[in-house]
């Protein structure tokens, strides 16, 4: 889930590279929930803020799936995101590349 064209590019490129299937990127909050109603994902990125609000109504469902997420945003708390989501992983932009890839692989790691 992000709306900033070249930053969901290049998480979904190194997504990719790590060896994932990509679903996405999706920018906004409803086109998420249509992606997941298809199909539940091994794990999310998540931006906070989505061009048509904020994703938490996304995160509370992909929880609730047991599907692990990853903040990845220049808007939100680190503090309270992981108050309100303990099992999440959340990395503030701007921020590297093997940042989120290490919490990727982390977070996917007992599904394989």
């Amino acid at each position: 889930m992000e709306d900033e064209f070249i930053v969901a590019l290049d998480l979904s490129d190194m997504t990719h590279d790590l060896g994932f299937d990509v679903v996405g990127p999706y920018a906004t909050v409803a086109e998420g929930r249509e992606a997941i109603a298809r199909h539940r994902p091994d794990a999310a990125i998540l931006d906070v803020q989505l061009a048509d609000g904020e994703v938490f109504p996304l995160a509370d469902l992909l929880i609730q799936l047991d599907v692990p997420i990853i903040f990845h945003s220049g808007h939100a708390d680190t503090t309270s995101l992981l108050a309100r989501y303990p099992a999440a992983r959340s990395a503030n932009k701007p921020c590297t590349s093997e940042l989120i890839a290490s919490y990727l692989v982390q977070a996917t790691s007992h599904q394989f």
